[in-house]
């Protein structure tokens, strides 16, 4: 609680009057001054923001906001908002955006780094270029996919069978452009043809129309000179609908 005594000015001499106004000064601003950001509160803004953007990606995603300088000074907003700069994603080292429009208009950048531990297809050793991957080559692990190049895979299956087309080294993560599909089958090669329909199977003989890999469509020519076209299957052989 604070007691002020009004005396008459005239009371006072001059370097006493300066005092007294100065001490009303100091007074007024403290009790009316404008309210200021608290830091604690503007970081758990961004990261409450983060959590919220990154809720539904894949993985096991944790963010690390870095810390605010309380010695910020920064009006107080009631309409602050998080966002992030144009051109940034939720990946790595970024920083998130909290601006006020009104009645101040701010803008600050909060450090972040975000972590996504996801499935990474992984080589056991080295391999070289043109080999076909084996169960035995390959591995999953988790890993921090922010850390990784673009076009890591996550799923074994989708490796296995597969050719590389560059060496690599030992804990490398296979990545997509890394894989080749193998050809089963060349064109003119003589391929079998499987029509198969319920109970029965048939099945006949015919030359392929051009190359083709695993799950592709290929044409090829029967032994009666008609055209038919099936998918390749594991064995080399040509399913056709029937």
């Amino acid at each position: 609680m604070f007691t002020l005594t009004k005396l008459p000015m005239q009371t006072l001499s001059t370097p006493r009057k300066q005092f007294v106004f100065a001490v009303l000064c100091t007074f007024s601003v403290t009790a009316f001054g404008t309210a200021m950001e608290d830091a604690a509160s503007l970081r758990k803004m961004a990261e409450t923001f983060v959590v919220r953007q990154t809720a539904e990606q894949p993985g096991q995603v944790t963010a690390t906001v870095g810390a605010i300088d309380s010695r910020l000074r920064l009006p107080k907003c009631p309409n602050a908002e998080s966002f992030l700069p144009p051109g940034v994603r939720l990946w790595g080292n970024i920083s998130v955006g909290i601006r006020c429009q009104e009645p101040s208009p701010w803008t600050i950048y909060v450090p972040v780094t975000v972590t996504v531990m996801a499935p990474t297809v992984i080589a056991t050793k080295s391999l070289q270029q043109g080999q076909v991957l084996t169960r035995a080559d390959v591995n999953v692990q988790l890993s921090d996919v922010t850390q990784m190049p673009a076009g890591v895979i996550a799923d074994i299956d989708q490796v296995l069978g597969k050719t590389l087309s560059g060496s690599m080294a030992a804990g490398q993560p296979i990545r997509a452009n890394l894989l080749r599909t193998p050809q089963l089958i060349k064109n003119g090669q003589t391929v079998k043809l499987i029509a198969q329909g319920g109970s029965f199977q048939v099945s006949a003989e015919g030359k392929a129309l051009g190359n083709a890999a695993l799950g592709q469509v290929v044409s090829v020519r029967t032994t009666n000179g008609k055209v038919v076209s099936g998918v390749v299957k594991e064995d080399g052989s040509v399913e056709i609908p029937f």
